[in-house]
């Protein structure tokens, strides 16, 4: 691949098109990295259903060439109002993005007065787009259906700029393609037209049912280990946090542990609803299509002219603890309250964990009635009317018995079908019925699973899909201020999360945040806790998770530590085999029994089998089950060997055992582990030992082996080990001597880089740190600020880093003890508003020497600013990448001036930037200053043409210190470079390395240029690749070539155009040559006529180590008889292939 000379500045390119559009591709994969979890598998293999980029829901395939103007024009009045006011709560979220193009649409057609225009952009200049955009739609109901026809036209015009506007519009296309083939008119107000009304004979029986679901689901029992009670009863409504849920699955298979991958995916998803770009659901809008009206419509369109009585299956995933059973229970409690679904006429919920509990054949009817039994004498009613009937089933994943959707036997085979509610079959066969509406047709199912079951639905008929990512923002406070009484104490315990970055990241999961609530709280409520004393890492808040329960239940056990070591080996063994549900003859094995204290590890869960109920019981949380299986190999007093252990765990390829070994390593922590020992007693110090040993040889043996995705994501599990020990001494043991730490293209998560940050401050001797295509953002960097001055080297490139994280680099910059020598920001969001605060940071700072600004957007004012310290006699800047900043000649001036006074500066990139020719006359001045030190220069793609090569030549024959000049992708011609060949043949230009790629050049050039390397004994590297230069120009050069006073090196001939009639010629101007090392004539038409020249070449040149010859027209024959030259000589290299 094509480098202009010095890989320093990331400018790579192949060919023209590889190059200009480097910026762009660079750009695209930054977008890729925010966006990874976007692209999935569709969820069946329906042939007419296509993938939406930033959805995994099923889409019916429309042409995507369709400008919905066609449907909108006939709409009438009316129906585009009712087309407005059913969209009115999407439309709000999908124009935020662009809402002020969409009010300065309307005002230039008239509709918008410029006062409106100026209130809509105010609110959206102030961050408040939400506000800006439901003022616009205000403004456009009050005004009538011209405005509102005007204001969807806009929508179909920006439609591709804003990703949630786009889904909509598709939906409403989608809508369009159903009217057509059903009706010549659309009546919005048909399909809307109001509730069925239930039959007389349903309405008690409706009441009563609604005042049993209000009942059992208005309540919330909450296990509590702070006080004597088992159970504390809450009020659903004042305990209910809203949680937020989007409209996309993302991966349906998980290669690392469930919610360690969760958590990762979720900060991502995270950011992007900070930037407005999440769509967030409600839980009311579950069943309608896609989660909107349209959908909505969409369906009951498919209903009123295909008489269909398709309903609608809706699914939810979530990973444990994030509240999928929780939202159920709220959905039944304000559906029998009336807030929701009013068009269901009746709810009917089921656990899949009590469906177990039946062994037996049954059917629809007697499940009903076992739960509902009020329900006897109406079920033929009810099933009259399926449409009014909502199903929902809980946790897939814990079921039994496998649904499998892709079985046509349940199609074909009696056995396996269910056709009617009274139909005697598994549950299984229910459950697969309901959702494929084969039973009771037009009713709709909700389905509730982890992420671990939901391929278990691919081939099933979902219409909706969606998944819980927990709580975001501004929910995780409102989680702590309902869960605390004292707002002082709720207030207190969140700052202390927010202040502790991996608690902080911990709390999208409800349950990571009762776990909080419960150990933290402690700590504020009560006077004789030291504030200094309040956990930190996750095995420190597991530790006093622990340490509660001991308190208040542990005299209800004669021996606690008998107790937990035999809870902990049967932990193990569920977390050895993937078992979360643990029955009575487990307890009885491990020597168990189920009390008080019990309960404040394990909940009970009922499950029936005909008339004998059993319990079964399963860990509060799956991250309990895996501390107390840690917990217990320090209890054990024979702990056998441990070292085996955990590596056996580690080599697991699930990652199943990743959490439990994070325990392991922090209990072996003295400040994880003494809160216990008050309870417990000692810990075996043998197993401590032996774990920190094992920490030891892990984090050594994973120092060297970073260089693949896998070694680098291993190094940081590592170090999350050294985290969780929060072990100094082993910490400077295993890392402190290590000098260059690389985590390029691996997606950092806060929590990462907290841990980052603590191994680094354990660290004196790290001076290279390589972060670049990490992902890290705001968040990240604000986690490292504190260790970033530590390192000489930091490379940052295409961290979607902006303005505000520049005032982090600052502080680091500023440092007094800053060790900062080199510093690559390339490819970032910087604009001019960085400048003043890099500019300052420079200013403190006497180290820098390298600093890679390409790629951001600083422009000519952001130039302007960093001219400033840029021009200071101390400032030590070295090395400057300035290529794609968004540069114009207006910056000529400020560039000059640089020049012109600062006296360190002797490389600067300036490609991909307008300079233009009036620009580069301007800089071709500053470079003849005799106090100019400038020695490499590149100018790529930056505009040139031949009006200023007499400029540059001047300036090649008056600077004796520019050895460097990189001139490629411009367009300087043949009259250009004559007069650049002129200069080159004058004894003061020193010019080593020169690249003329790509400038329109043809042999007529190349006459003058070899008529400067017969005489110019500097130059020893020559690019004239991508030029028409054909077998003329190359004869020219071969006579050059042979010249003794040639010291040509380096030699891309590349894409000239050159074919079999030159190879000779070439081969006998290169025999004689002494001093070529490296040669390139890949991309040209030599065919196998040239191979006995080029066996000549390589044979008779003893000075060649490397030649490319990929892209051409040799056969495979020939290209062998090529490569088998290889051996004639050590370190020859024949490249035949792209690499």
């Amino acid at each position: 691949m094509r480098n202009e000379g010095g890989a320093s500045w990331g400018c790579s390119s192949h060919c023209r098109n590889h190059y200009t559009n480097s910026s762009r591709l660079s750009r695209a994969t930054a977008q890729e990295h925010q966006n990874p979890g976007m692209l999935v598998s569709t969820m069946a293999e329906d042939p007419n259903r296509v993938e939406d980029p930033t959805s995994s829901g099923i889409r019916i395939d429309t042409d995507q060439n369709f400008t919905n103007t066609e449907f909108l024009t006939k709409c009438n009045e009316y129906q585009l109002f009712q087309l407005t006011k059913l969209c009115r709560d999407r439309l709000e979220q999908g124009i935020e993005e662009g809402v002020d193009k969409v009010s300065l649409l309307l005002t230039n057609e008239k509709h918008f007065s410029d006062q409106e225009h100026q209130k809509v952009t105010e609110l959206a200049e102030k961050g408040n787009r939400a506000d800006s955009s439901k003022l616009l739609l205000n403004l456009v109901m009050r005004k009538g259906s011209q405005t509102q026809r005007v204001m969807w036209e806009s929508f179909v015009k920006m439609r591709y700029e804003l990703p949630k506007l786009d889904k909509i519009l598709k939906e409403i296309q989608e809508l369009g393609t159903v009217k057509s083939h059903g009706s010549e008119s659309f009546d919005f107000v048909n399909i809307v037209r109001g509730l069925p009304e239930v039959p007389s004979t349903l309405k008690d029986v409706q009441q009563k049912h609604k005042k049993m679901l209000q009942e059992q689901t208005e309540t919330l029992r909450v296990n509590t280990i702070l006080t004597k009670e088992k159970v504390k009863i809450f009020q659903l409504i004042d305990r209910y946090a809203e949680l937020t849920i989007i409209s996309n699955v993302r991966d349906r298979t998980l290669v690392e542990h469930e919610l360690l991958a969760r958590g990762r995916d979720h900060e991502e998803w995270r950011e992007k609803h900070l930037q407005r770009e999440l769509e967030k659901i409600r839980t009311d809008q579950l069943f309608q299509s896609s989660f909107s009206w349209i959908g909505f419509l969409f369906q009951k369109a498919k209903s009123l002219f295909w008489q269909s009585n398709s309903g609608s299956s809706a699914a939810v995933s979530g990973v444990p603890g994030i509240g999928k059973t929780t939202m159920v229970q709220k959905i039944v409690y304000d559906w029998a309250t009336g807030k929701i679904y009013p068009d269901f006429q009746f709810v009917f919920s089921f656990k899949f964990r009590e469906l177990n509990s039946i062994n037996s054949r049954i059917n629809l009817s007697i499940l009903i009635l076992d739960q509902y039994p009020y329900f006897g004498n109406v079920l033929g009613e009810l099933w009259k009317n399926p449409k009014g009937l909502l199903f929902i089933f809980d946790g897939l994943d814990e079921f039994k018995d496998r649904i499998d959707f892709a079985d046509n036997r349940r199609n074909t085979e009696p056995q396996f079908m269910c056709t009617g509610p009274e139909c005697w079959c598994e549950v299984s066969d229910i459950v697969y019925s309901l959702i494929q509406h084969k039973l009771l047709p037009g009713c709709s199912v909700l389905v509730t699973s982890r992420p671990t079951a939901l391929h278990l639905l691919e081939k099933a008929e979902i219409s909706v899909w969606a998944e819980i990512l927990g709580f975001v923002g501004e929910e995780r406070k409102e989680y702590f201020n309902k869960y605390f009484e004292d707002q002082t104490v709720a207030a207190a315990v969140f700052k202390h999360v927010e202040e502790n970055e991996i608690l902080y990241t911990m709390c999208y999961n409800p349950s990571y945040c009762w776990i909080l609530g419960l150990s933290l709280g402690p700590f504020f409520t009560q006077r004789n806790r030291k504030q200094q004393q309040v956990p930190k890492t996750v095995t420190q808040l597991y530790s006093y998770y622990i340490y509660n329960i001991l308190k208040n239940h542990g005299r209800e056990i004669e021996n606690s530590r008998d107790v937990l070591l035999k809870l902990g080996e049967m932990a193990f063994t569920g977390v050895s085999e993937k078992k979360i549900v643990f029955g009575n003859e487990d307890l009885t094995m491990y020597n168990l029994q189920p009390s008080q204290f019990l309960s404040g590890f394990m909940m009970e869960l009922l499950e029936r089998e005909l008339s004998i109920h059993n319990v079964v019981y399963t860990f509060l949380h799956l991250t309990i089950q895996e501390f107390v299986a840690a917990l217990t190999q320090f209890l054990t007093p024979e702990p056998g060997d441990i070292h085996k252990l955990l590596s056996e765990a580690d080599s697991e390829e699930d990652r199943r055992f990743e959490i439990f070994l994070r325990f392991v390593a922090g209990l072996s922590s003295p400040q994880s582990a003494w809160p216990l020992k008050e309870f417990l007693g000692p810990f075996s110090q043998q197993t401590t030992h032996r774990v920190i040993d094992w920490v030891k040889s892990k984090v050594e043996g994973q120092i060297g082996n970073k260089a693949s995705e896998a070694g680098k994501r291993n190094l940081l599990n590592t170090f999350h080990y050294l985290f969780e020990s929060q072990n100094k001494a082993l910490a400077q043991a295993t890392v402190g001597s290590v000098e260059i730490l690389t985590f390029s293209n691996l997606a950092l998560t806060p929590i990462d880089c907290v841990v980052l940050s603590h191994v680094i401050g354990l660290s004196d001797t790290i001076k290279h740190l390589d972060l670049q295509n990490c992902y890290i953002q705001y968040e990240g960097l604000q986690r490292l600020e504190l260790v970033l001055h530590k390192c000489r080297v930091l490379r940052l490139r295409s961290n979607n880093l902006g303005d505000s994280e520049m005032k982090l680099l600052l502080a680091a910059l500023k440092n007094p003890d800053s060790k900062l020598e080199e510093l690559g920001l390339e490819e970032n969001s910087f604009t001019d508003s960085s400048a003043d605060d890099l500019a300052f940071g420079l200013s403190k700072n006497r180290l820098l020497t390298h600093l890679n600004l390409s790629n951001n957007k600083l422009g000519d004012s952001g130039l302007k600013l960093l001219s400033v310290v840029l021009r200071n006699p101390d400032c030590k800047i070295q090395k400057l990448g300035l290529a794609d900043v968004i540069l114009t000649a207006s910056s000529a001036e400020a560039l000059g001036s640089i020049l012109n006074t600062n006296q360190s500066l002797i490389e600067l990139n300036l490609s991909s930037n307008k300079l233009g020719d009036s620009g580069v006359k301007q800089l071709s001045a500053a470079l003849r200053n005799p106090d100019c030190k400038i020695q490499k220069l590149v100018l790529m793609d930056v505009s040139l043409t031949s009006s200023c090569a007499e400029d540059l030549a001047s300036t090649l024959s008056a600077n004796p210190v520019l050895t460097a000049l990189n001139l490629s992708y411009n367009k300087l011609g043949d009259s250009g470079v004559k007069l650049l060949s002129e200069a080159l043949r004058n004894p003061v230009c020193k010019i080593r390395r020169l690249w003329l790629c790509d400038n329109g050049l043809s042999a007529s050039s190349i006459k003058d240029i070899a008529f400067a390397l017969s005489t110019n004994r500097s130059l020893t590297e020559l690019d004239l690749g991508h030029n028409k230069l054909r077998d003329s120009g190359v004869k020219f050069l071969s006579e050059a070539l042979k010249s003794q006073d040639c010291k040509i090196q380096k030699l891309r001939l590349d894409d000239t155009r050159l074919t079999d009639s030159c190879s000779d010629d070439l081969a006998s101007a290169l025999s004689t040559n002494r001093s070529l090392i490296w040669l390139n004539l890949e991309l040209n038409s030599f065919t196998d006529q040239s191979i006995p020249a080029f066996c000549c070449l390589i044979k008779n040149n003893s000075s060649l180590e490397r030649i490319e010859l990929w892209k051409n027209g040799f056969s495979s024959t020939g290209e062998n008889r090529l490569k088998l030259l290889q051996g004639i000589r050590h370190g020859l290299s024949v490249e035949l292939s792209s690499r």
